[in-house]
């Protein structure tokens, strides 16, 4: 399996991969995700198909490192980490969730014209919030439940409100709201929450 774009360190898997996102990205332009083939992608990437199934093994892998990238680089440039010490530290996530939205809404990110492909989208943020937060999350929280449920239980929480949020007429701004997803989301990060809310 290939390693996760986060992961990667090696220049030329970077500089590869950034060519396949962008061809990607320019490609859904003019054509929606179900048309866009993967020789179209490495046509427009001027790689050839060997090359892409080195580093992703479809099309729609590809889509999920570039949602996910775009989501991580907005954290990264924002300097957001979740290391469990404080689980109020998953505001600042679900601010960028917000922000990284909106910016895909005003076509800074992905193209949102496709509405075919918005739930492999949502479903790629969903996946790049949880590699945010299994940072702080233990192998085991309390009361047995394996970590990995931990964390999918608060990145569906977290994009589950972002995305409401996000669909509703005349929302509030994103600061205001990031209080009250918090005090839905901190019990199920918290190491004894679960076992409270089981009692």
């Amino acid at each position: 399996m290939p390693i996760s774009d986060c992961e990667v360190k090696d220049p030329r898997i970077r500089r590869t991969r950034h060519l396949l996102q962008g061809a990607l990205l320019q490609l859904m332009q003019t054509k929606s995700f179900d048309e866009v083939s993967v020789q179209d992608i490495t046509d427009a990437a001027t790689v050839n198909r060997a090359t892409f199934y080195d580093h992703y093994t479809d099309k729609f892998a590809l889509l999920d490192a570039m949602v996910g990238g775009g989501f991580h680089k907005l954290l990264h440039e924002r300097e957001v980490r979740f290391d469990g010490s404080c689980p109020s530290a998953a505001g600042a996530v679900i601010l960028a969730a917000c922000d990284y939205l909106t910016q895909m809404d005003k076509g800074e990110g992905t193209c949102q014209r496709q509405s075919a492909f918005q739930p492999l989208v949502d479903a790629a943020i969903v996946r790049a919030i949880g590699r945010v937060l299994a940072e702080g999350v233990p192998g085991e929280a309390a009361g047995g439940v394996p970590s990995a449920i931990v964390v999918a239980t608060a990145s569906w929480a977290i994009y589950g409100a972002v995305k409401e949020w996000f669909n509703t007429p005349g929302r509030v701004p994103a600061e205001e709201m990031v209080g009250t997803v918090l005090e839905m989301v901190v019990p199920i990060l918290q190491p004894h929450g679960i076992a409270a809310a089981a009692h």
